[in-house]
């Protein structure tokens, strides 16, 4: 929802850290790895309650995932790089609310659903993309991206405030789950009724 909004204020900072990392020859597939190694990371440290170790490693992912793009600016965007950018990133999201299960016993409802709902939000946002690109129709809304962005109400910077959010404050796991879960489901809801507008013209 707000995603579009944080761009404007990091995409500067992003770009020229990229632009470093590039000229000193750090490939953006590397950095989308490396990332991806250190968000993994954060599921045994979350599993074992350790939560604010696991939000540094969390946020440390995040901010890879914002340089990889900035890299790929500098270095050449590959088809490879995009795909391989967003399955890390939905990996990641299943990976968090996986810990948080591992950690109680009384998540593990509550997670299993907020899963479920990543996947009602992933799988509508990449439907979308791939019906976009058939139809040749693009965006710069959230920037130069590998492929289309749908918006919706919970996008990546209200995912990462709700990472936060749960390891700041762990006992509110199960009413943060569900009420996430809630808001996800109408963000694929939204998007369903977006393609339905878009792509039966």
């Amino acid at each position: 929802m707000f995603d579009a909004a944080l761009r404007r204020v990091i995409d500067p900072l992003l770009d020229a850290a990229g632009r470093r990392l590039a000229a000193a020859g750090l490939g953006a597939d590397a950095v989308t790895l490396g990332g991806f190694a250190v968000g993994l990371l954060a599921v045994p440290l979350i599993a074992a309650e350790h939560y604010a170790a696991g939000l540094a490693l969390i946020l440390a992912n995040r901010l890879a995932d914002g340089l990889d793009g900035a890299v790929a600016r500098h270095r050449g965007p590959t088809d490879f790089g995009g795909y391989l950018d967003i399955v890390c990133d939905f990996l990641i999201y299943a990976a968090v609310p996986f810990a948080f299960a591992l950690a109680r016993a009384e998540n593990a409802v509550p997670a299993t659903f907020l899963v479920l709902s990543f996947v009602g939000t992933g799988s509508s946002f990449l439907a979308y993309a791939i019906i976009a690109a058939k139809h040749r129709v693009e965006t710069t809304r959230r920037g130069a991206k590998a492929f289309y962005y749908l918006g919706g109400l919970t996008e990546g910077g209200e995912t990462i405030a709700l990472f936060v959010i749960a390891c700041l404050f762990p006992g509110a796991f199960p009413w943060l789950a569900w009420s996430f879960g809630a808001l996800c489901l109408i963000t694929t809801l939204s998007r369903i009724a977006a393609a339905r507008r878009d792509f039966t013209r």
